[in-house]
């Protein structure tokens, strides 16, 4: 991967998406946030910031850096080799409603908020 698909590229996009989850509007006398206009699916009565279904690359880890960073070793067959965001990302891809990929990290495609 390059470009857009690098590694540092998706953790500033990271972010930013959570200095925009952050953000405050002033408007009709009193602060307005992201909870407030989000679209929640699963949560649309008391939605906190990870219920919001927000589309990006990111969701496929859950908007969680620690699991962009992981890596393990796979053996499948007479193939092994280290496993990372790129088999993951690759993974969810082709199976965005998948509950766990079929590497070695086993983390699932579904958002932060629930959803694929």
């Amino acid at each position: 991967f390059s470009g857009v698909l690098a590694q540092d590229v998706l953790l500033a996009l990271l972010e930013l998406q959570e200095e925009l989850a952050g953000t405050t509007a002033w408007a009709q006398g009193r602060n307005v946030t992201l909870q407030d206009v989000c679209y929640a699916p699963l949560n649309p009565a008391a939605p906190g910031v990870g219920d919001c279904a927000v589309s990006s690359v990111t969701q496929y880890f859950q908007n969680n850096r620690s699991r962009l960073a992981l890596s393990a070793w796979q053996q499948d067959g007479k193939l092994q080799g280290t496993v990372d965001w790129h088999d993951h990302l690759i993974y969810c891809v082709n199976s965005p409603l998948s509950f766990k990929d079929i590497t070695a990290l086993e983390l699932s495609c579904m958002a932060e908020y629930g959803g694929p």
